[in-house]
């Protein structure tokens, strides 16, 4: 109890728990970075493929003289997703690479937790609807869910494979570089991953799911390749956007936190010899 008196004398704010000040100010960011991270996991594999914004469509004259429609789309559920890659270069820049996996490990589980509530919302008997879209399965929520499990699954495959992936490539930049070359380890690690989530959620989507491909006239294989490019080229334009925010965030928290990510030290204490 005198520890604990001894705490709230210095900082009436300070919960016993919390060591320091600047270490109560470092946890909250961890859990500011954290909660935009699962948060927009969790929207994007509820929306996931329920919806697709057109972003440009072009009419192309196929050899039996046909016209395909080259539609570049990109589901709605893509578009919470590139702000995961940021806060997970947040995490692992100041938090390590230890922590980053940890966050997205969590945020798989969680995937599990969104199925959870899907499938018993569906299986459990419900009312105020109209029972002819009830018997249907076109009621608003048994659509979601719906169209939430022909992806979920192709989705958690992806992100396990991505978020791992820009953890372990930033970390690897990171120590190649000694440090230098922010930009480097912010693109390099971020571009990587998306290709691989981008190429598997469709995929395993399309192969396992739910079809994508919808003109007959055009190889799948083609339709396909355009969904992957569409989507690779959304996020890979605001993964390079997102540089200058990152290093206006990595700039900034560096003081906020009193911590150097390069050294691995807090400011102003000199760096460990090696």
């Amino acid at each position: 109890m005198a520890w604990r008196s001894a705490v709230h004398d210095d900082n009436e704010t300070l919960h016993p728990l919390e060591v320091s000040p600047l270490q109560a100010r470092r946890e909250r960011v961890f859990l500011v970075l954290a909660g935009i991270f699962l948060g927009s996991m969790t929207m994007l594999n509820i929306l996931g493929i329920s919806r697709f914004i057109k972003l440009y469509e072009y009419p192309y004259r196929l050899a039996d003289g046909n016209v395909w429609s080259i539609t570049f789309a990109v589901a709605i559920g893509v578009l919470p997703y590139p702000i995961t890659f940021l806060c997970t270069d947040f995490i692992s820049e100041f938090y390590g690479k230890r922590r980053a996996s940890w966050v997205v490990t969590v945020g798989l589980l969680l995937n599990f937790w969104v199925v959870f509530i899907l499938w018993i919302g569906g299986i459990l008997p419900g009312t105020f609807e109209d029972p002819e879209l009830a018997a249907r399965g076109e009621t608003p929520f048994l659509q979601i869910r719906r169209l939430a499990f022909g992806a979920v699954w192709a989705s958690m495959a992806a992100y396990l494979a991505a978020q791992f992936c820009d953890v372990y490539v930033f970390h690897f930049w990171k120590k190649l570089t000694r440090g230098r070359w922010l930009w480097l380890r912010n693109n390099g690690s971020t571009l990587a991953s998306q290709l691989v989530d981008t190429g598997a959620v469709i995929l395993i989507t399309h192969f396992f799911a739910v079809k994508l491909t919808s003109q007959p006239s055009v190889p799948d294989w083609l339709e396909l390749a355009v969904l992957i490019g569409t989507g690779y080229a959304f996020k890979a334009a605001v993964a390079l956007l997102d540089t200058i925010p990152f290093y206006l965030g990595v700039k900034w928290l560096t003081q906020y936190l009193q911590y150097d990510p390069i050294t691995e030290t807090p400011l102003n204490e000199p760096p460990a010899l090696p």
